[in-house]
């Protein structure tokens, strides 16, 4: 079974002159990023951390985020991402869900205009929990003083000394080596933990599905603190190819990194690839080596994504299916498919060895194929359970190994795999009919005034105890441009009842400025509490 010495030992050894990663004009091979894992590893170990530590790693997306990734799986340790907009709250959270003995950040880090306090924000959360890690401080400079850093465990510079003596990598396969941040969007975030085979193993899976391969270049804007950008990069340099790090997203310098590395693949959310495709469309450039897409919806922008790609470039974006529990990339829709159906989430698992069932969320019984139920998986991309829960690990994952993911899709009639539709939460009941908002979105959005749009539910009559019928609420934004002035309530009802069945059309359609968002550890995911609030009001 491999682990993460055993994957970049054996690509350093085939491939020791092949640029790894890129960034900021620096780059490092396959060779340079096993040296630099083993320098950590040693350094690290120096320094306390042994096999079973939990790790923090508050990194932009660096080559050392990547190297420490690889450093500590040596080691035998656990890394736990942090992304650098976690604030003082979130921060806490992970401190008493994990405990990590130790916590990596950047000695300093600016992000658009702004320099982020991440010491501060460490002081204040460790204040709140009592937490006392050893503080390791990553692009320190020589002079720095690093008190500012010492929480009660001590604070030292990454990478100041080369003198610790080597060590023999002691990290097994079944180590758990990686714990990802649940969305904690019916609960606090748990920590879905993975052990070193299934990260690995999957990795290769993925980049295979994308056809990502010696000599293709990955962009990777999204931190390696969440499964989606984790998993983008494992996939990447499985396949032994390329990644250019942009550490603090800009949509004009992706472009720029794109054209000047002869970019290959894209991988994303819709967030992301729309303020690409909002650049492009302000400054025009040529990508002519950019094959493929992967995307993720989370704002509602992946069709018209899709039709840009398709027009413009004769790229196909493929929509994804993926889960912190589960990896990112567990599913890629067909490149052949028509664009309308391949941005769907879900696809083809990456593996055989992914079993899909879709039952009855009710009886637990198998529905038939086409039908809408609960997606089930089983396979070795499920994590091995959440992180110090055994409580939610246990209603999480079936005694026969199936992962419940309270997602609600169906297996495709054409034999494509399957679909994802939303979750089991978000569906509705339309006068006695299971409906996905989806459905009424992705009809909005063909709508030329349309940029984008989210349904959501409320209830008609609602009351204390919960009462009244479930109605659709649309919320949209207009289209640039003359088509836009066409994005109104009553032409977009008239359209709408014109040729939907009847139990599908919307009881309102809000015109927006913009969706409402939130940041995640994967990118921007539209805040459907908010706009379900604001459709309770409504009606």
């Amino acid at each position: 079974m491999p682990t993460a010495t055993t994957m970049l030992d054996d690509l350093a050894g085939r491939h020791p002159d092949r640029v790894a990663l890129i960034a900021d004009g620096e780059a490092v091979t396959y060779a340079g990023l096993a040296e630099r894992a083993a320098a950590l590893r040693a350094e690290l170990a120096a320094r306390g951390v042994r096999p079973g530590d939990v790790v923090g790693v508050w990194l932009p997306t660096w080559p050392e985020a990547v190297a420490f990734e690889f450093a500590l799986g040596a080691l035998g340790a656990v890394s736990l991402g942090i992304h650098t907009r976690y604030q003082r709250h979130e921060v806490a959270h992970l401190l008493r869900t994990a405990a990590p003995a130790h916590v990596v950040v950047p000695f300093a880090f600016r992000t658009g205009s702004r320099d982020l306090d991440l010491a501060g924000t460490l002081r204040a959360a460790a204040e709140d929990t009592g937490a006392t890690p050893t503080v390791h401080v990553v692009r320190a400079p020589a002079t720095a003083d690093l008190g500012g850093f010492d929480l009660g465990g001590g604070a030292h510079a990454s990478g100041d000394r080369t003198d610790h003596p080597a060590i023999p990598a002691v990290g097994k396969a079944g180590d758990t080596f990686k714990l990802f941040t649940t969305s904690g969007s019916t609960s606090a975030p748990k920590l879905a933990a993975h052990d070193q085979a299934s990260v690995v193993t999957h990795g290769g899976h993925a980049g295979r599905a994308q056809g990502l391969g010696p000599g293709d270049v990955l962009l990777l804007p999204l931190p390696l603190a969440g499964v989606f950008g984790h998993t983008a990069a494992m996939a990447a340099l499985a396949a032994g190819a390329t990644i250019v790090l942009e550490p603090v997203f800009d949509a004009a310098a992706a472009l720029r990194l794109a054209r000047e590395h002869d970019v290959t693949h894209l991988v994303g959310g819709d967030d992301l690839f729309g303020r690409i495709k909002d650049a492009w469309e302000a400054d025009p450039v040529e990508l002519p080596a950019w094959r493929h897409g992967a995307i993720a919806d989370f704002s509602g922008r992946s069709a018209e994504v899709a039709r840009w790609a398709q027009d413009r470039f004769g790229v196909p974006v493929c929509g994804v299916y993926g889960s912190s529990e589960g990896f990112a990339l567990a599913a890629i829709q067909d490149a052949d498919l028509e664009w309308e159906r391949r941005v769907r989430g879900g696809g083809r698992p990456v593996s055989d060895d992914i079993e899909v069932r879709v039952v009855d969320p009710e009886s637990g019984a198998d529905v038939p194929v086409g039908d809408t139920g609960e997606l089930l998986f089983r396979g070795p991309h499920v994590m091995s359970g959440y992180f110090g829960n055994p409580e939610a690990t246990a209603t999480a994952i079936t005694p026969e190994g199936w992962l419940r993911t309270s997602d609600l899709g169906h297996l495709d009639p054409d034999d494509r795999g399957y679909l994802y539709s939303c979750r089991a939460g978000d569906a509705l009941r339309l006068r006695g009919f299971l409906v996905q908002p989806a459905e009424i979105e992705a009809f909005l959005i063909e709508h030329d005034a349309v940029a984008t749009g989210k349904v959501v539910g409320a209830k008609a009559g609602d009351t204390k105890d919960g009462g009244g019928a479930d109605v659709a609420v649309a919320f949209v934004v207009p289209a640039e441009g003359p088509a836009g002035a066409e994005c109104t309530e009553e032409v977009l009802l008239a359209h709408c009842r014109a040729n939907l069945a009847g139990f599908k059309v919307p009881t309102r359609i809000v015109v927006l400025d913009e969706l409402p968002t939130t940041a995640g550890t994967n990118g921007p995911k539209v805040r459907t509490g908010v706009l379900r609030e604001r459709a309770a009001e409504l009606v």
